[in-house]
């Protein structure tokens, strides 16, 4: 445990036994936790505290993850909040189209229940910028390296990969 000691993380989800099993997996990584059955109790926790980030089931009674989603996105102070969405219709007819609809123009970051502990804090220490250095010692790819490959045409993007390889020969040889 480090950098994740005072984070808190709000977890909307209308399954008591799914938000305890969440919570329970965040605090044992020493998250601060606070839950909401809906969106519409969701939204009065963000109001007493502003969540560093929400996991956000898609299918709820009374205010669906949907619409907090679209409510977030409307208020300047809350838009900015990492929103993690973990759903069990990704696939159905109950929250297909509200995924699709997300994960093209919403947060993009997305799990599908059941959950394995290590995926569930693996993206939330990913989107919060927490993610522990590369297992081999290696700096992850800069903000400027990963624009420019993303942006990069074919010829260069061979000449990047050429140049990587030759140099991790020269690291390991």
């Amino acid at each position: 445990m480090g950098h994740e000691q005072g984070k808190l993380v709000l977890v909307v989800d209308d399954e008591a036994h799914v938000r305890n099993y969440l919570k329970t997996v965040l605090i044992d990584e020493g998250f601060r936790v606070v839950t909401a059955a809906d969106g519409i109790e969701a939204l009065e926790k963000i109001k007493c505290e502003r969540p560093d980030l929400i996991s956000l089931d898609l299918v709820m009674p009374k205010r669906s993850g949907m619409k907090l989603y679209k409510d977030l996105q409307t208020n300047p102070d809350w838009r900015g909040i990492p929103t993690l969405i973990v759903t069990g219709h990704a696939r159905d007819d109950l929250g297909r189209e509200d995924f699709e609809e997300l994960t093209v123009s919403g947060p993009g970051f997305y799990l599908e229940k059941p959950v394995k502990p290590r995926h569930y804090i693996g993206a939330i220490k990913k989107m919060l910028g927490l993610t522990a250095e590369a297992s081999s010692g290696e700096e992850p790819l800069s903000k400027e390296l990963s624009n420019a490959l993303v942006g990069a045409n074919e010829e260069t993007l061979k000449k990047a990969l050429e140049a990587i390889k030759k140099k991790l020969s020269e690291k390991t040889g």
